[in-house]
Order: structure tokens, then sequence, then C-alpha cells
């Protein structure tokens, strides 16, 4: 990992947000994906999946979302959660917004990229922040694995503007089945189309492993089925 892979960016609020950037080795135009991190930084597993993702033929840029409080490459140990909730909690949603508008600016400035087939990924704190992305900017594509806290922002579905893949797990102690219906529900009231998938037999954070709670077979099978609707929807 070089210098060549991360690019710093402008937020409108003045702040500067570095980001981890990946591309597939195509030349023609490609769609694009901005990447959400955990609450641990944009570490080793989030750099593997935006790799992933440039290998399945986006360019992908995954911001640090932290970076209003925390030093540039903070990464934090997944035992360590602890060292994580300052970090955590000075986010906001207006700051995240900032953040969102500023990948995405950077992504559709990219001449590789088409402008108009973004779409956005998060995991735990980014699974939410993939549904705020889906709100505020205009993405073809947007998906939340084990999104805690998605249900504080539920009003938001309204503003969707993308078909929207939730991935759950059943074993999830951190995320209840009511905060899950209270999601669906809003998605159902706002009468904007997405897919619920509970996966009954994974815990939260099932498709990192380099968590205890990672399931290997859950995480094939979520990543295939979020191969084909990032294909189906962005067209890689």
């Amino acid at each position: 990992m070089s210098d060549q892979n991360f690019v710093t960016l402008a937020v409108a609020d003045g702040t500067e947000m570095r980001a981890y950037v990946a591309f597939p080795s195509a030349t023609g135009p490609v769609p694009g994906i901005i990447l959400l991190q955990e609450a641990f930084g944009v570490n080793h597993h989030i750099r593997s999946v935006a790799d992933r993702l440039a290998a399945a033929g986006y360019a992908v840029v995954a911001p640090e979302l932290f970076h209003r409080t925390a030093a540039t490459g903070l990464e934090i140990a997944y035992s360590d959660f602890a060292s994580a909730m300052p970090h955590y909690g000075a986010i906001n949603n207006d700051d995240l917004t900032a953040d969102l508008q500023a990948a995405h600016a950077w992504l559709t400035a990219q001449p590789l990229v088409k402008a108009d087939k973004i779409g956005s990924i998060g995991f735990c704190l980014g699974g939410r922040v993939s549904f705020l992305a889906n709100a505020v900017l205009p993405l073809a594509a947007a998906v939340s694995y084990y999104g805690g806290g998605t249900e504080t922002i539920a009003d938001r579905a309204q503003d969707l503007h993308a078909t929207h893949l939730f991935f759950w797990g059943g074993l999830d102690a951190h995320i209840g089945k009511e905060h899950i219906q209270q999601v669906i529900e809003a998605v159902d009231a706002a009468q904007k189309p997405y897919i619920n998938t509970v996966i009954s037999y994974a815990d939260h954070g099932f498709h990192c492993d380099e968590r205890p709670s990672y399931h290997p077979e859950a995480a094939k099978e979520a990543w295939a089925l979020t191969l084909a609707f990032f294909g189906e929807k962005l067209g890689a």
C-alpha cells in the first residue's frame, strides 16, 4: 500500500478528509462505489473490500469518516470499541452529508467513472451511513450490512434515490428485530424499492474475516448477492 492509494478530499465545511481509492484495470467508463467504514476506521478489512470491488470492475473511494476528531489513518482494533467511541459519538448527519458529497464529487469527477452509475456500500456504522448516502446523493444503488442505528434516521426513507439492499444477522444482539422492522416499515411507507435479507445464522460483523463473528458461508452468500445487485443496478 502506497500513498498513491490515498487521496485528500476537500469538504464543504473547510476540513480535509483522506480516502482510500481503488480502480479496476478497465480503461473504459466504469461505475463508482462509495465504501463506508465500520467504527474501526478505514482499516485493512475495508481496504480489502475496496480492492475486491475494484477487481469486480468498480472505481471505489473509502473516506475516513472520523477525520474531524481522529488522526489521519486511524485504525482501531476490533477488540477495542472503547477507543472508537469518542469518534463514533462525535459524528453527526450534517457532517456526514458533507463528507458523502465530497466523496461523490471526487468520484464523479474522475474521467473513468460513469457519473450516473454511483452506488454506496457500508458495514456496521457504514451501513447506517450508506442509508444516509442514498437519501442525500443521486445514487443508482445502495447496500447496508448490519447498519446499527439506521432506525434513528428511518425518516429519511422518503428521500431514498435508489433501490436499497439490506443485510442483517439473525443472531445480532446489537440490532434488535424491532430496529430492523422500524427501518423496513419506513421504507415500505415511503414506497421506496428495497431488498431485505436476514441471514438467520449470522451474527453482527459476519462479513469481516478479521472479526470473531465472521461467518464464511454467510459472507460468501451476501457478497454474491451484493455483486449481483450492483451488476444489475450499476452495470459493471
